[in-house]
């Protein structure tokens, strides 16, 4: 029980000042659980799946769970981006893909992402559907539009509170009540932009753009000053070709939100080895928090799983076992499936 007053004393300041989405260690799979403008970005239905257990071992930690489906609307053409997967037979990051690259014709995408986060007594449930158009800058360079439009639901479970083990699980900061749970539903509302070529891609998106007031209480005479916070995330990469088999796609992503550290910003640093699209690895660093390492596979060009394992740097390392998350997705409808008949 100590562990769990802890980490709420931890999390309380934390969910109503600064950091309020929760992390992904392998968005370098999935940009589009950050970005809507990737809706569509494929010329196939892209399903996935994911489960986060942090700091494992300590009571309370954040678990945090998330369904996404995205896919084209009217696309018709064989072409992939930096971020797509091989045609069975061929290897698209050879030289022979790099010279015959041309953009995507204009397109429109849409997408559904499915959230639940939970801490604690605190769980958050954000459901947004996206919508994205992309577009030809040049005939190697495309650029991408999009947003999302949604609900979030944030409870506390006051029933949790009962820090003495007396069965009075009374909390002044969460009104007179004595038990029961607490619900805020808030319009969730997001923009993202993605630029994106054969072999880099930079993107600009925004979360919960419109800063509301959350206050977690049915006293009306508690003065809290609670609030949601927009969420800004820059990311970029650049894939590099290591010979004819095997690719490297360094990445940096740079989170900008109000209070999250001494000068509001969170960079993280990615890279992403892998043979033929088939097989990869990768490590990641998050500035002042910690380590990454990941890995997954490809198979058949209609399922992958990636696992991801992070070390965090902070004080919760002496009583965590690190953290654990699992990616699975599903390519569906994928044209270099193999049983696509331009590949038979």
């Amino acid at each position: 029980m100590k562990k769990v007053f802890i980490l709420f004393l931890i999390v309380l300041p934390v969910a109503v000042s600064a950091q309020q989405r929760p992390h992904y260690t392998q968005y370098i799979l999935n940009n589009y659980i950050l970005n809507p403008a990737l809706s569509g970005i494929e010329n196939y239905v892209d399903l996935k799946l994911s489960t986060r257990d942090q700091w494992v071992g300590l009571n309370g930690a954040p678990k945090t769970m998330y369904l996404s489906v995205q896919g084209p609307l009217g696309k018709k053409d064989y072409r992939t981006s930096a971020t797509s997967y091989q045609v069975p037979g061929d290897n698209p990051r050879g030289r022979y893909y790099w010279e015959n690259y041309t953009a995507a014709e204009p397109h429109h995408g849409v997408g559904l992402t499915v959230i639940n986060d939970k801490t604690g007594s605190f769980n958050r449930f954000t459901a947004n559907a996206t919508y994205a158009y992309h577009l030809g800058l040049s005939p190697t360079t495309n650029l991408s539009a999009g947003f999302s439009a949604g609900i979030t639901n944030i409870s506390l479970d006051r029933t949790k509170h009962d820090f003495t083990g007396d069965g009075y699980p009374y909390d002044p900061a969460t009104g007179a009540s004595l038990s029961g749970e607490l619900n805020k539903i808030r319009p969730d509302i997001g923009f993202g932009m993605w630029l994106y070529s054969k072999n880099y891609f930079v993107g600009l998106s925004a979360q919960q753009i419109i800063p509301q007031k959350l206050i977690l209480t049915d006293d009306a005479a508690f003065q809290g000053k609670g609030r949601l916070v927009p969420h800004v995330f820059l990311t970029g990469g650049y894939r590099f070709l290591m010979g004819e088999d095997f690719n490297a796609i360094p990445s940096l992503m740079v989170k900008y939100i109000q209070g999250s550290s001494e000068f509001d910003v969170q960079p993280e640093l990615n890279l992403k080895l892998q043979y033929r699209d088939n097989a990869w690895i990768g490590g990641s660093y998050r500035y002042e928090n910690g380590y990454a390492a990941m890995a997954g596979l490809n198979i058949g060009n209609t399922f992958n799983v990636g696992y991801a394992y992070d070390f965090t740097t902070t004080a919760l390392n002496t009583v965590s076992k690190g953290t654990h998350e699992i990616l699975v997705g599903f390519l569906i409808g994928n044209r270099y499936s193999e049983k696509c008949p331009r590949c038979w």
